[in-house]
């Protein structure tokens, strides 16, 4: 598995903070997600964010 940007990881866990409701372990979902709550334009950086906050969604344990 590639090493993600610190850009990435930091905007996927601030959006999790953020919008915790906002995402799940879809990632069309949570690509529609990214697009609505940043105003990143670049589309590989949106799928990129939304692809570590799926992994992130699967991998959490439930509280």
């Amino acid at each position: 598995m590639p090493i993600k940007p610190s850009y990435i990881k930091k905007t996927g866990r601030l959006l999790l903070e953020e919008y915790p409701d906002a995402f799940s372990t879809d990632f069309d979902h949570n690509k529609g997600s990214v697009r609505t709550l940043t105003n990143i334009e670049s589309k590989p950086v949106r799928n990129r964010i939304a692809g570590y906050v799926t992994r992130k969604r699967k991998t959490e344990r439930p509280a």
